[in-house]
């Protein structure tokens, strides 16, 4: 057995030792790995524990954060809820106080008040509007008369305020047998009258008489539209003879065609003439007829207003001045519009104008109210008339 230092000894133990650092070196070497591996672990483990942290936080906070509403249409934000009274919240249980609280007037009753005043408004100005519609209107303002030409065509017409207006109440007109007459007090204050021609061939005077005429205008003559001749009617003679010795009032007409006043004053000569064995049974007008003829062109178509207002002027005057009484017959066109009455209306009118009742507006004193009536005595149409002034009692 060897004992300590021993040279054998000491030989051998070195490779030991150095066997032993190098491996406690080692495992202290691995040990010290291992701790750096847990360390970046725990490291690791310590930033993702962070950042969750973090988002569980962020979370956390947007959880707190209101919502912001999202954006709908809502009945209740409706326009036409303005219109309704809000209805106040009621109270609650144990917190009421009796307090006195004027209403305010809701959006409904303002805006319905608005509509009533508008509307009131609007009636009030179409009332307005009516009202100066009918002041303008010509068919109620007063000033116009409506006149039918005789192209069928029909026209309001300015009154003229200077001509006198008739002032007969048609009211007491009434109608007998088929005669009209003018009646006031139950008394018949007007004349019935015929007017007859060669067109009426023979004339039965007598029963005329007793059917109530009272007196006749007879055609004396006229001149043509066409040729321009003067002549005299062909029963004239027969008729006005007939007339008197039955004991009827009579007048005569001229139809005239003349296109001058020379002319004018040449048919009044004939006309005087013609009469001049009658004079003392002429009571009634010798009336001045100037027209247009229908369906045909005529001598005086192309005559002026003033032309044909010169025209009867001379042949009216002619008649006064003969003593006779002048009458310028005609119908409502004629008068108003193809004359001037204003220089005329010193002489009477005798208007025809066929229809139940006159609506001529000026004066006039006898009115052919029909072309085919029926009295006794006319065989076929007769020339129905009434006078409102007596002449044969001038």
């Amino acid at each position: 057995m060897k004992l300590p230092g021993d040279d054998e000894s000491v030989g051998t133990g070195l490779p030991v030792v150095y066997m032993v650092v190098g491996v406690s070196a080692f495992v202290l070497i691995l040990l010290f790995a291992v701790m750096k591996s847990n360390d970046k672990k725990n490291s690791g483990s310590d930033y993702l524990k962070e950042m969750q942290q973090e988002e569980m936080a962020a979370v956390e906070s947007e959880a707190q954060l209101p919502e912001e509403p999202e954006k709908k249409l809502r009945a209740e934000d409706l326009d036409f809820w303005d219109m309704y009274p809000v209805e106040e919240a009621e109270p609650e249980p144990g917190n009421f106080q009796e307090e006195t609280v004027k209403p305010e007037k809701s959006t409904f009753t303002e805006k319905a008040k608005k509509v009533e005043e508008e509307e009131k408004e609007r009636k009030k100005l179409g009332e307005a509007a009516q009202q100066e519609q009918a002041k303008n209107d010509p068919a109620t303002d007063g000033k116009h008369t409506q006149v039918t030409n005789r192209d069928g065509t029909e026209e309001w017409v300015t009154l003229n305020p200077y001509l006198k207006k008739n002032t007969y109440d048609m009211t007491k007109m009434e109608d007998k047998a088929g005669l009209k007459r003018y009646m006031e007090n139950g008394k018949k204050i007007s004349y019935v009258g015929v007017d007859i021609s060669k067109q009426n061939g023979d004339v039965n005077f007598t029963s005329m008489k007793a059917a109530g005429v009272d007196y006749v205008m007879i055609r004396l003559g006229g001149r043509g539209y066409g040729t321009g001749q003067i002549t005299l009617d062909e029963k004239f003679k027969q008729n006005i003879e007939g007339a008197v010795a039955a004991g009827l009032d009579v007048g005569v007409y001229f139809y005239s065609q003349a296109i001058s006043q020379e002319e004018a004053v040449q048919e009044l000569n004939f006309v005087v003439q013609n009469l001049e064995p009658y004079r003392a049974n002429v009571k009634y007008p010798i009336a001045f007829d100037m027209e247009f003829v229908a369906n045909d062109a005529a001598r005086i178509d192309n005559l002026s207003k003033d032309e044909k207002t010169n025209i009867a002027t001379s042949f009216l005057e002619g008649v006064k001045n003969a003593g006779y009484v002048p009458m310028l017959y005609g119908d409502k066109e004629w008068l108003i519009k193809e004359v001037d009455l204003a220089r005329l209306q010193s002489y009477d009118v005798w208007l025809a104008q066929e229809q139940e009742l006159p609506d001529y507006p000026y004066q006039f004193t006898m009115w052919q109210y029909s072309t085919e009536g029926v009295v006794n005595g006319v065989t076929g149409d007769a020339n129905l008339n009434i006078s409102f002034v007596g002449y044969s009692q001038r």
